[in-house]
């Protein structure tokens, strides 16, 4: 198998941070709460802001960004041991081969470096691939938000899973 990178990406990398979340977006509409035409309307210090906000991890093939997956700490200090993954996309040709995990395993050492006790998500709960990774790699559902978001005119349900992380 070709070599994988897997980094965090740096404020001198809005371009490749662009690059991937907009191919996410408009290649898997369905599987994220924001809109490509939301993010597309976005201004240089907003994409820069996002970036910053907190840990970017992408997945790289050689120089070309292949997956992306985000972490968002919560903010109060009696909840700061959460954090969300968000943004979460692997390109179809590197599903099945560990891209993922590569992107999953980088963020829990990330998370468990800086005291981040619990990660939790939000999917689709149309999106059974993604479920299925999700409780291979030891998260379990904790609850489901009906209608959590619309695709296409339809209410689609939230499922809420949730990961703790040993010390």
């Amino acid at each position: 198998m070709e070599s994988r990178l897997i980094r965090i990406l740096g404020i001198d990398d809005v371009a490749i941070f662009q690059r991937i979340r907009l191919e996410a977006l408009r290649l898997e509409p369905a599987a994220f709460a924001s809109s490509a035409e939301d993010w597309e309307a976005l201004t240089d210090e907003e994409w820069r802001k996002r970036l910053i906000d907190g840990p970017v991890f992408v997945a790289f093939r050689h120089d070309d960004p292949v997956g992306i997956m985000g972490l968002s700490r919560q903010r109060a200090s009696r909840m700061a041991h959460r954090a969300t993954l968000i943004m979460v996309y692997v390109r179809r040709c590197e599903r099945g081969g560990g891209c993922a995990k590569s992107l999953l395993d980088a963020t829990v050492g990330y998370a468990r470096g800086n005291g981040i006790r619990q990660l939790e998500l939000a999917v689709s709960a149309e999106n059974m691939a993604a479920i299925r990774f999700y409780e291979r790699e030891g998260f379990h559902e904790a609850g489901r938000i009906p209608g959590g978001f619309m695709h296409d005119n339809r209410e689609i349900d939230d499922v809420i899973m949730v990961r703790r992380i040993e010390d």
